[in-house]
């Protein structure tokens, strides 16, 4: 990742208002999870200790940021029926509503009407765009920052689009 590029946790920990996360894959090859998830696949367990290794830096990132009055908003756009990586992320997402980040997952099929950017993102106080690259089996491929207006502009409307259809985690049932 280019130096230029800040860390999420620098992003975060700068935001004044909002920080909303959309994501749009059904699969993610994320290094540090792939124990829990293979854990999860034998055994049907999932790592939900807010203070363990795993979540720890998360949850304490997010607790800080709702501490200043950040609100933190995720959507994730998800074929159904949902791939295995899916209902682990649902198995899990008990953390992130504990560090008070709010919740919903979109249907696939009801997103077809949306103009939605090619890439997951963070935004960051309306006003800054991190795109998460990642590649075709859903490692990551770095991260890019975007401050133009209109990109900005883009990811508001596309992520406001998508809460607004949106199931809150509680009442999303996985099918």
């Amino acid at each position: 990742m280019p130096s230029s590029v800040p860390t999420f946790a620098e992003l975060l920990d700068g935001a004044t208002q909002s920080a909303v996360h959309l994501e749009m894959r059904d699969v993610y090859g994320v290094g540090n999870e792939a124990d829990d998830f293979v854990r999860w696949q034998e055994t049907g367990e999932r790592d939900t200790d807010p203070a363990s290794a795993y979540w720890h830096p998360w949850v304490d990132l997010v607790r800080r940021a709702v501490a200043r009055g950040v609100a933190v908003r995720r959507a994730r756009i998800v074929s159904e029926p949902v791939s295995a990586y899916i209902r682990y992320e649902h198995a899990g997402t008990v953390v992130n509503l504990g560090a008070g980040e709010d919740v919903r997952w979109l249907p696939r099929r009801q997103a077809s009407d949306l103009a939605l950017p090619g890439n997951d993102f963070w935004l960051i106080d309306s006003r800054v765009v991190r795109w998460n690259h990642f590649s075709g089996d859903g490692v990551s491929a770095g991260g890019e920052i975007s401050h133009e207006p209109a990109v900005t502009k883009l990811c508001a409307d596309a992520f406001g689009a998508v809460w607004a259809r949106a199931v809150p985690h509680l009442t999303y049932k996985i099918i």
